[in-house]
């Protein structure tokens, strides 16, 4: 079965300043493993893309060594507004850290987030991260400034509930969900102990049903928020947040398929069609995803491409296995192997 090349529109790939947890390269390997041709990369680096020339620097660095079409969100900073008008030509989209994250950025002012909205040029969608009453603070924002607002990694009953309504009153906002939010809850969280500290946090059961039953009309993308850490730094006395989770998302969703918990058709559209219109990406010819729907396995640690080497879905069974990508008609990807490299694009 042929699907289109996966875009995730929301990825840690944690190349400048953190390398030992992932590479543009070892994070662009686990993408087309999982059947993703194009990311969208997230800009609490080391250094933060909040100036045109750490954007660049960026660009650059993906240039050389990306597998699979890169581009990158500059990152919204109350210490940087002038530099967002220029960023704006440049970056696929601005990122707003409205609640706690792991990194330098966050914007938790009124004042800096209305600054925000008014030098980022028109035209391009403000993703950011919101939780609980912040969700409200985005929509409202979003309303007086006639702006398209993405929500990320959207968790929790209530905020998907409000979303809803929003999008009912025509205010531009479009949201996301994580694989980790719809398969994973807050028991997960007690048995897995560190390796589940993740933000937003794991929700209840009934979050996660509220998730599922607004996949179908609210819900926009799938996307990973793929945020890897060493196993060892999540098992330490100060486990920082975060999931891999490129190449372990198709598999699960493709399980939601043959569980009939969803479309064949829908996944397509959360997965591939509904990034690419929302961040006005380009479509990538003779590019395709081969998948054999009926292979069952359970997920493992070993072989991941992935630097930071673990999945918190590890002894799950799926059913569904990425075979081979093409990505602008070369192999890219088959049975377990990636075939570097190729022309590729960054941004």
């Amino acid at each position: 079965m042929k699907l289109p090349g996966l875009a995730d529109v929301h990825v840690h790939l944690r190349e400048p300043g953190d390398v030992h947890k992932e590479t543009i390269r070892s994070g662009t390997e686990a993408a087309l493993a999982g059947g993703f041709t194009t990311l969208l990369a997230m800009p609490n680096t080391h250094p933060p893309l909040v100036t045109l020339a750490e954007f660049r620097k960026a660009q650059r660095r993906a240039s050389e060594t990306a597998l699979c079409d890169v581009f990158h969100f500059a990152g919204g900073s109350t210490d940087h507004l002038a530099e967002l008008p220029a960023l704006g030509q440049e970056a696929v989209g601005l990122k707003i850290y409205m609640d706690q994250t792991y990194g330098p950025l966050r914007v938790d002012t009124l004042a800096a987030l209305m600054a925000c909205f008014k030098h980022w040029p028109p035209g391009k969608p403000i993703a950011v991260h919101a939780e609980g009453k912040n969700v409200a603070v985005a929509i409202g924002l979003a309303a007086a400034f006639n702006r398209h607002v993405h929500i990320c990694h959207v968790s929790r009953k209530d905020e998907i509930t409000l979303i809803a309504h929003a999008k009912q009153r025509g205010i531009q906002v479009t949201c996301e969900v994580t694989p980790h939010h719809l398969f994973l809850s807050e028991l997960d969280a007690r048995q897995f102990g560190p390796r589940a500290n993740v933000r937003p946090a794991l929700a209840s059961q009934t979050d996660v049903e509220a998730l599922w039953a607004h996949l179908d009309t609210v819900i926009d993308c799938i996307a990973t928020d793929h945020a890897p850490h060493t196993l060892a730094e999540k098992l330490g006395p100060d486990a920082p947040p975060g999931m891999p989770g490129l190449e372990t998302a198709l598999p699960l969703m493709l399980t939601a398929v043959s569980e009939g918990r969803l479309t064949l058709e829908r996944l397509v559209a959360l997965m591939a069609v509904n990034p690419r219109r929302i961040y006005g990406l380009s479509s990538q010819p003779d590019t395709w995803v081969e998948v054999d729907p009926d292979d069952r396995y359970t997920i493992s640690d070993e072989g991941l491409h992935t630097k930071s080497g673990w999945s918190p879905f590890s002894g799950r069974t799926v059913r569904g296995r990425v075979r081979r990508v093409v990505l602008r008609g070369r192999e890219v990807f088959a049975d377990g192997v990636v075939h570097p490299p190729y022309a590729f694009h960054s941004g």
